[in-house]
């Protein structure tokens, strides 16, 4: 009896150990969800930002559509041009859906704040040593730096592999540009023009660099690392300058790249109006000097396509009378 009472005491002795044992095993290692979310969390801020960025933004093809802006644009009494410029695609037709393949650069905390607000595709592009936090005017010291740091990192999606189309965000988009843009596979780069010759070929339209659609391949890699390697040899040049330079140089000719021009019966701008509005896709406030003065023109724009699409079909299919009369002032500031 008491040989079976010695071995019952063992049993709850050795069973009173293993509890003890289990319990502090669970002490030191408590089981919480927020363990896995560490890791994860750990685990994706580890991974490259911008690659993060392009994937989340692109199509399946790795089609992104790319706009960069700093502080001036995202800040405004009214309205700002990232307003004006998102408002664009809301009262543009069939363009709604293309801001889920756009990626925004932003050059400061500010436009990157507001960017995550808006709960848009944001990416953060860091630049030792400079702060492009304020409006850069029209070919100043500042604005080139920043033209030619939007370069290198044009550059640098190109050889991630990704086709894209780069905006300015001084650009409305009142209609999908695919369809008037070429898939053909032969040309490597399509760019908008400040004024259409009539030749969608011909080199010697005026280039603008503020919009534009170009495939990732050996060629346009090449292409923008030449770009790039002429900034310090081109003082007081902006980098479109250097790229208009490059193209009647043989350039272009010598990497084998095939360019079409876009006309601006579709591509407009303040330099040479659409005179169709039935037609134009995008419109560019280029020949402007000032951030508040794109503003003040593109309202306009924004408000007589509005009334076009109010408008019964028979109603005229001109842009009202705008003359851009703010940025035509914007040059004696």
């Amino acid at each position: 009896m008491n040989g079976l009472k010695n071995h019952c005491n063992h049993i709850i002795s050795f069973s009173l150990l293993f509890l003890t044992l289990l319990c502090g095993l669970i002490t030191f290692k408590p089981f919480s969800p927020f363990q896995y979310y560490t890791r994860n969390v750990t685990s994706t801020s580890q991974k490259d930002a911008l690659g993060l960025a392009l994937a989340e933004a692109s199509t399946e093809n790795k089609a992104v559509i790319i706009a960069m802006v700093n502080k001036a644009f995202v800040e405004g009494d009214d309205k700002s041009m990232l307003d004006l410029f998102l408002d664009s695609f809301w009262h543009g037709e069939n363009t709604r859906g293309l801001v889920d393949n756009l990626l925004l650069v932003n050059v400061d905390q500010a436009s990157y704040e507001r960017c995550k607000f808006l709960r848009l595709h944001c990416y953060k592009l860091e630049t030792d040593g400079v702060k492009f936090d304020k409006e850069e005017v029209y070919m100043s010291d500042e604005f080139i730096k920043m033209m030619w740091r939007r370069t290198l990192f044009l550059g640098q999606v190109l050889r991630r592999g990704y086709n894209f189309i780069f905006t300015d965000a001084d650009v409305l988009w009142l209609r999908n540009p695919f369809p008037r843009l070429s898939f053909n596979k032969n040309i490597d780069l399509q760019i908008s023009t400040d004024r259409f010759n009539g030749d969608q070929w011909s080199q010697t339209n005026p280039i603008n660099t503020g919009f534009f659609m170009i495939r990732s391949n050996k060629n346009t890699i090449q292409l923008f690392d030449l770009w790039y390697e002429r900034k310090d040899k081109s003082t007081g040049q902006k980098e479109q300058d250097v790229l208009n330079g490059m193209l009647h140089g043989g350039v272009f000719k010598k990497l084998g790249l095939r360019v079409r021009f876009l006309d601006t019966l579709y591509f407009s701008g303040f330099c040479q109006d659409s005179k169709d509005i039935r037609a134009v896709t995008t419109v560019h406030a280029n020949c402007c000097r000032t951030i508040s003065a794109k503003i003040t023109d593109l309202s306009a724009v924004i408000d007589d396509w509005k009334r076009f699409k109010r408008s019964a079909v028979n109603e005229t299919s001109t842009f009202g009378n705008l003359k851009h009369e703010a940025c035509a002032h914007s040059w004696g500031k």
